[in-house]
């Protein structure tokens, strides 16, 4: 992601607190709850890329620094978060073996293919990729990378992830060189293809994406308000031959209700509805919390 200023967000840190006191007059029609990770893992934080299991009770996080973790969440009967247990965070490991030097080592994307391979997106300077891992604790491989990828700007490259059910990638940055629709880059049959777009405006920038259980391709998107904090929006689209259409704004939050949310998953509840589970990168800043926010998709 672009690095904010961290003098913005501790002025804005007061406000932050004034409106979470204030959370039931901010809340949507469709907004379940949001809850505060907490950990005694100095490696926790930064986390940038998120995948839940069908049911919503088991994960897989990355975070900016090459880091990743995996555990449990515990929910009560109406599928709201209760627990959560998390393994200590580990480093992912290049072709090599080796853990990523700086700055190759900016994670920022995560998805989970059909077969239970795993796809990490990369930005840093002459650092954007892909890479394909059987299991994040063995080393990964890298992805051909398109000729489009070596112009990404520094802090501003392939921040969204995400992989449909025939297995195709998608992914796209986080902010393009010149204003204009998403460039989306897609990956199948071996090679990067750049013929789809998605809109996009001045106020927000891509951060997360992933593919519902309804087909959908859900984009999160991040705003960011100077000393008020974030703001946070969900849009979903149809993909069809013709592209991305039919789209939706699923959630929209006022500045400063959640912190930098980077990480969407979707999931269907006990019930049958779908959730889109929010996960926030707190910059390994104490100003900041990792959050973990949840919205119903309406009808």
């Amino acid at each position: 992601m672009q690095k904010r200023s961290r003098l913005a967000l501790i002025a804005g840190l007061t406000l932050v607190l004034a409106l979470e006191g204030s959370a039931a007059s901010l809340s949507a029609d469709n907004f379940i709850a949001a809850t505060v990770w907490r950990s005694t893992d100095p490696k926790l934080g930064g986390l940038s890329g998120l995948e839940l299991s069908a049911d919503g009770r088991s994960f897989t996080a990355i975070s900016d620094r090459g880091g990743w973790t995996t555990g449990k969440i515990t929910r009560d009967a109406t599928d709201r978060i209760t627990g959560l247990e998390a393994r200590a965070v580990a480093l992912m490991k290049d072709t090599n073996g080796q853990p990523f030097e700086t700055p190759r080592g900016d994670s920022e994307g995560l998805a989970v293919g059909p077969k239970g391979e795993i796809y990490v997106s990369f930005e840093g300077k002459g650092a954007a990729r892909v890479m394909r891992f059987s299991d994040l604790a063995k080393p990964g491989k890298d992805l051909p990378r398109a000729q489009e990828f070596k112009r990404l700007r520094l802090n501003a490259a392939l921040e969204a992830l995400a992989i449909d059910a025939q297995g195709r990638l998608y992914t796209l940055p986080e902010s393009p060189r010149e204003a204009g629709p998403y460039t989306v880059f897609r990956y199948q049959n071996g090679r990067w293809d750049s013929q789809l777009s998605l809109p996009r405006d001045a106020e927000f920038e891509a951060v997360g994406a992933d593919f519902g259980p309804d087909g959908r391709f859900y984009l999160l998107e991040r705003a960011f308000h100077g000393v008020f904090g974030f703001a946070s929006r969900v849009r979903s689209f149809a993909l069809g031959a013709d592209g991305f259409g039919d789209a939706r704004l699923e959630m929209q939050s006022h500045t400063g209700r959640h912190d930098n949310l980077e990480s969407i998953a979707l999931w269907r509840d006990a019930s049958g509805g779908l959730r889109m589970t929010l996960l926030s990168d707190d910059n390994f800043f104490w100003a900041q919390r990792t959050e973990i926010v949840e919205y119903r998709v309406l009808p």
